[in-house]
């Protein structure tokens, strides 16, 4: 399922904006109490096509998306481990490739980090960013002599959006997807049979990160046109919560994109 329904959506959206659901139910010509019912679950793809407009949403992918479910990917050599996180869950990755084993993001408990990792030890770790869901198995990680990359967080290596880490016949490039924490990283990974983009918070299936504020917001929309307009459909997008999908799918299917 998804990380976030339409009514999630349209929250993100409503506080990006600074609007209050009355104030964008009379820009979009609804009722205040059609937008209401919308927040609470009534869907209506009429409504949202007109809230879209209001909030700079793709009215297509909002009207469609309370059955938009991305396709199921076959990932060799990539593993969704789907842990716990306070009632939720949370996702961390791990890619086997060549011989190299790397984690992506370290889950909100140790222990469940190292159930799902099962015995394995990867050979490096890269953090998309320090909120608590993503870097409860860190101190694990770093007491067993691994390298941990990140961005701002103690006890990792320093990385900054450009640079590149080589971790056998894979590359890693990490680039600047801050907006719902800041610094955060999102991880290109090149060496694989298609694209990839490991994208933490930033980007969901169907939807994007919650932001503190409307500045935010708009900063963080500014960031995934930049990192996302240049790539191919094909490319994978790991997210931190919720489903893998592609940029292809995303970009008909994402209100945000």
């Amino acid at each position: 399922m998804l990380e976030d329904d339409f009514t999630y959506v349209l929250r993100k959206a409503l506080l990006g904006h600074e609007l209050a659901p009355a104030q964008a139910a009379a820009l979009a010509g609804l009722r205040e109490s059609d937008a209401l019912a919308f927040l609470r679950g009534a869907f209506s793809a009429a409504s949202a096509r007109r809230l879209a407009s209001v909030l700079e949403l793709n009215p297509d992918a909002f009207a469609a998306h309370a059955t938009y479910l991305p396709r199921t990917l076959a990932l060799p050599g990539i593993e969704r481990l789907d842990l716990p996180f306070d009632g939720e869950r949370v996702n961390a990755w791990l890619i086997r490739d060549g011989g190299v084993i790397i984690l992506f993001d370290a889950g909100h408990v140790t222990g469940d980090l190292v159930r799902a990792l099962n015995g394995c030890l990867p050979d490096r770790v890269f953090i998309t960013h320090a909120h608590r869901d993503h870097i409860g198995g860190l101190g694990h990680l770093l007491a067993a002599g691994i390298p941990v990359h990140g961005a701002d967080i103690p006890g990792t290596i320093a990385m900054k959006p450009g640079e590149t880490v080589f971790c056998g016949p894979l590359v890693i490039r990490a680039c600047d997807l801050s907006g719902h924490a800041a610094p955060a990283l999102g991880f290109h990974v090149d060496g694989l049979s298609q694209p990839l983009l490991v994208t933490g918070d930033a980007l969901f299936a169907g939807s994007m990160g919650g932001c503190a504020t409307p500045a935010i917001y708009q900063h963080a929309r500014r960031r995934l046109r930049e990192v996302l307009g240049r790539l191919p459909d094909a490319t994978v997008l790991l997210p931190g919560h919720g489903p893998a999908t592609t940029l292809g799918e995303e970009r008909v299917a994402n209100p945000f994109l």
